[in-house]
């Protein structure tokens, strides 16, 4: 199984959009962050085929993120799972993993530091978060026939700049 794991885009200021008064789960992608997210999204349809499944954390940053990339890549639909937010550990994720097919290719949509803890748990038995995506940025692991802690193999982390650049 090849995992693609996906930060979220650029979001409002945190502390802007508090006073709002809404919960910072409805925090939304800046207009500035949905360009860079398209172009991102644009440079990742050209290093990866189509996921067969893509699932994100409910927040609207992560979901709003995980919408340009199923419209870009293709992807029907989107599973919303709470184990992709920021309280939750790694292991959280495993049920959802193991739900898919053995040899497809899945994406998900979280935070940081969550996801970095994710990546770290997956390839080196820890948990603890010793990598860090950019916002927009994707990194993608081989998880073999099932994700277990210090299994998995890093074959790219990709800033969005890069992204980017391959998209043009």
């Amino acid at each position: 199984m090849q995992l693609l794991v996906i930060r979220h885009a650029i979001a409002e200021e945190r502390d802007e959009f508090a006073r709002t008064g809404q919960p910072d789960s409805e925090r939304p992608l800046t207009d500035y962050g949905r360009r860079r997210m398209r172009r991102n999204a644009r440079g990742l349809q050209r290093v990866v085929q189509r996921p067969d499944a893509l699932a994100t954390s409910p927040f609207t940053r992560a979901a709003e993120t995980a919408r340009i990339v199923a419209d870009t890549l293709g992807v029907v639909s989107i599973e919303v799972i709470d184990a992709l937010t920021p309280e939750h550990r790694p292991r959280d994720l495993v049920p959802w993993l193991s739900r898919q097919a053995t040899d497809a290719t899945v994406a998900v949509v979280g935070h940081e530091p969550h996801l970095g803890a994710l990546i770290t748990w997956l390839v080196c038995g820890r948990e603890e978060a010793n990598a860090e995506l950019k916002k927009g940025g994707v990194c993608l692991l081989d998880l073999g026939s099932h994700p277990e802690p210090g299994s998995a193999v890093l074959h790219w982390l990709l800033t969005p700049a890069q992204l980017r650049a391959i998209a043009d």
